[in-house]
């Protein structure tokens, strides 16, 4: 072969390997700069815009159905539970034959005896460690006390020896409710002498402080109370906050007071009230000044009289009412107790289970009615 024609193989050959290697850098070079490091073109940017818009659009609607259906089937009744038609005052009455035209009333003597008994407990727990002195002690020099008022020391403290008596217990319907809701309507009257006597000083601070001391004592009395008692029950409404959320004005509760109303939504709860017609007998002794003291002022008894008044007035006398949260009666394992050994008459076949007396189950009743005692709301109709 000549030299010619191997310069031109070898040529040939070069130019091939230089030329395809050119190609391959000029591919490389230009993939990654349209596809890699190449400005997205204004077209196809607005094309894609509403469709993202979209999708976020039809992923917050899918979230809201699927929380309104979680909704739904929170709500829905299980289809195990046999439906029942809705219970009125009218099927209420008839199933339990009570007529609230003719019914005579009741007498309560086995109320009579829980409450008397829930008194007797409440009296003893007072003097235990003398409770009542320092509850009132810490409640009379408290920081409602008033500036010219010396510090105010109990000097006689009688919790009463009687109980109140219930009796003509009738049920009626409660007024403007076209009988739609029911009340326990009854009599109550107690005799009895409960009181309480302070002694303080009344001080003058005017033109300066402590210009004069006016010692001051004064024992209240009370000698009767008599009127008529209304109760009712209201049924949790436990939806209730879901339904109809709040909307913030003006004059919206504060959060705690609406917490507290949410809280009373949720339990059923215990409604009473007197009547406006009740009566109240009490019995004021004063005794003002050091030396040349007046003893019984008649204008004081009124004052001390007037302010016991209006104090029941604004808290249980019809229109408004008192509410107490009921706790749950359903069984359970952490308020199941157990009496003592000898206490009941052993049932066959029960480990450890005894049937108390007639006196151990007015007991246990005692205990129920102490619970609510600290659980009282002050709510106007």
């Amino acid at each position: 072969m000549s030299t010619n024609t191997r310069f031109a193989i070898s040529w040939s050959f070069a130019q091939g390997f230089i030329i395809g290697q050119l190609s391959v850098i000029i591919v490389v070079g230009a993939f990654i700069k349209y596809f890699i490091f190449g400005e997205p073109s204004g077209d196809g940017s607005k094309s894609l815009l509403p469709s993202n818009t979209q999708r976020r659009r039809e992923k917050a609607r899918d979230s809201a159905n699927r929380q309104h259906e979680e909704r739904l089937l929170r709500k829905k009744r299980s289809s195990v539970l046999r439906a029942t038609p809705p219970l009125t005052t009218t099927t209420i009455l008839s199933k339990t034959y009570y007529n609230v035209n003719s019914h005579q009333p009741e007498s309560l003597d086995w109320f009579n005896v829980l409450i008397a008994q829930t008194i007797a407990q409440f009296r003893d727990d007072a003097r235990t460690d003398n409770a009542i002195l320092t509850s009132l002690d810490s409640i009379l020099n408290g920081p409602n006390k008033p500036g010219f008022v010396d510090t105010i020391k109990v000097t006689e403290v009688n919790l009463g020896e009687d109980f109140p008596i219930f009796s003509n217990c009738r049920v009626c319907p409660v007024e403007g409710t076209d009988g739609q809701k029911l009340q326990a309507r009854m009599d109550v009257d107690l005799s009895d002498v409960i009181t309480l006597g302070i002694e303080t000083k009344l001080l003058l601070n005017y033109p300066k402080p402590l210009v004069a001391v006016l010692p001051v004592a004064l024992a209240v009395s009370i000698v009767r109370f008599s009127g008529t008692l209304s109760i009712s029950f209201v049924p949790s409404h436990p939806t209730a906050a879901e339904d109809s959320p709040p909307v913030p004005t003006d004059c919206s509760p504060k959060p705690n007071q609406a917490d507290a109303g949410q809280r009373e939504n949720q339990f059923t709860t215990l409604q009473f009230s007197f009547s406006d017609d009740y009566r109240l007998d009490i019995s004021v002794r004063s005794l003002v000044g050091s030396r040349s003291r007046l003893q019984d002022v008649p204008k004081i008894a009124q004052i001390v009289e007037n302010r016991l008044h209006d104090w029941i007035d604004q808290r249980c006398v019809e229109p408004r009412f008192q509410q107490i949260v009921l706790p749950s009666l359903w069984p359970r394992k952490k308020t199941t107790r157990e009496g003592p050994t000898g206490a009941g008459v052993s049932v066959p076949g029960g480990a450890n289970t005894t049937v108390g007396s007639e006196c151990s189950g007015v007991s246990a009743g005692v205990g129920a009615i102490g619970d609510l005692r600290n659980r009282s709301t002050t709510s106007r109709a």
